[in-house]
Formats: C-alpha cells, structure tokens, sequence
C-alpha cells in the first residue's frame, strides 16, 4: 500500500524507498518500495512487528544510510545530490534524532549532554549552554542541569535525550521507541511533549512504536508490515482513546 504523499510544508519526503541488508541466509529486504510524507505540525506514528521496517525507515529519512532504491528529500535538498559531509551538515540542522537508549554520554553532565549538538556545530559555548538551559526550563528538569546520566531515572534521560534532540530547533523529529524502557507516567509525560511540539507548527514527529497507547497520540498512524506500509489511519482529534484503539487494532 503507498500512503498519500502531501504536496504542502513538506519537511521530509520518501518515494519508492528500498533497502537490502546481507545476512548468513542471503539478502533480508527491510523495506520495499515506501512512499510517505510528513509536514511541520504533525506526529506521525510507524507501528509494527519487530522487523517490519520502522528503525531502517527512520535511519534513511535521516540520512543515516542510503536506500538501495528509491529517494529521499530533506527541507527540499534531495539526499543522493550530497555527499556524505553535506548530508551530516544538513542532518545536524534540520534532524534531531531521540533513540530508545537515549545515547547520553556517561562522561558529561546534563547540561553538557543538551548541549553537545551545537557544540558539535562549532557554537560557541555560550550559545550552546544558554540553549541548553533554556531547554532545561522548558522541560521543567533545570534541578537536573549538573548531573550525569548514571545519576538519573530512565525517565529523565529520555527528557533529556529530547532536550538533546531539539538543541539545534530542527524542524523534523525523529524518535524511535523513545517510551520502550519507561514506566507508564514516564511515557506519558514523553508522549505529551512530542505532541506539544507538533501542536507548536513548528515541529513534524515521526514516532516509531510497537504501543498503540502511544500511537494513538498521532494524527496519521502507519502500519509497516514486511518494509511496507500496509495501511494508513487517519485519526480525528477528540476523539475517546478507547474508540481510537479499538480502530488500530
């Protein structure tokens, strides 16, 4: 199934993705032929069976790696016309990445880890760290900024690790079971502020979920199946989460 490709605000577009991977047993296709879109001002929820495409998709619409087939356009900059240093530079201004494990550095404070990206950019220390304290606020963890990541719950490291990802302000989101290893409130409390950032219009989320608690947060749900997109739920807002649920079931 080929979900509808939107013509307007599009922050990231993927058209007749394919992508390969080698393993003991021959060629594992982990995706086959994706068309999608996502605009500033939505969240946008993959779901699907381990194995069904979600992490691959991610990682080719960040330009992480390179489809075997297939494009992808970034804020308009098409990704096979870069070389690898122009797609990181690309990446690192419009794309923040949140990752299941949060990735934080064990060696650098709160403060530091929020930081990084702009630091990685070559601004200032100044800059970086006003900005991370501005994000500090923002999220309501300023009382975490001096310590390490040993030092926090699973649930203040992915604040953190968003706070990490909206560092450098990209338009586009990318969070890949970011509410995997969290209790419920955690997750919800994350749940929310992906939410908030889409609802600012400032933002696209594409949030990659095996739970349809959390899916049904987004405006458009697609389910992956085998590397493709095998149905698209549009979801109406206001709607009663239980009646939400029981349609992505």
């Amino acid at each position: 199934m080929t979900t509808n490709i939107l013509t307007a605000d599009n922050l990231v577009t993927a058209n007749g993705l394919q992508k390969r991977y080698q393993s003991s047993a021959g060629p594992v296709a982990a995706l086959e032929g994706i068309d999608l879109a996502i605009h500033a001002g939505e969240m946008v929820a993959l779901v699907g069976p381990t194995g069904s495409g979600k992490t691959t998709l991610l990682a080719l619409l960040a330009g992480l790696e390179q489809p075997d087939q297939g494009l992808v356009t970034l804020l308009g900059q098409r990704l096979d016309e870069l070389n690898s240093d122009r797609v990181a530079d690309l990446r690192s201004q419009t794309v923040g990445v949140i990752y299941q494990n949060y990735n934080l550095f064990p060696g650098f404070t709160v403060r530091e880890n929020i930081g990084l990206p702009l630091r990685l950019m070559l601004r200032p220390p100044f800059d970086a760290n006003a900005r991370a304290d501005q994000l500090l606020k923002e999220l309501e963890i300023s009382d975490l900024s001096s310590r390490y990541p040993n030092e926090l719950s699973g649930g203040q490291q992915q604040l953190v690790a968003v706070a990490r990802a909206l560092a450098a302000n990209p338009p586009l989101i990318l969070a890949d079971e970011p509410t995997a290893n969290l209790d419920s409130n955690a997750a919800r409390q994350i749940v929310a502020r992906l939410r908030a950032l889409a609802d600012s219009g400032k933002h696209g989320v594409i949030l990659a979920t095996h739970d349809l608690r959390t899916a049904s947060q987004a405006d458009r749900v697609l389910n992956l199946r085998d590397g493709r997109i095998v149905k698209e739920t549009v979801l109406q807002p206001g709607r009663a989460t239980r009646d939400v649920l029981a349609e992505l079931a």
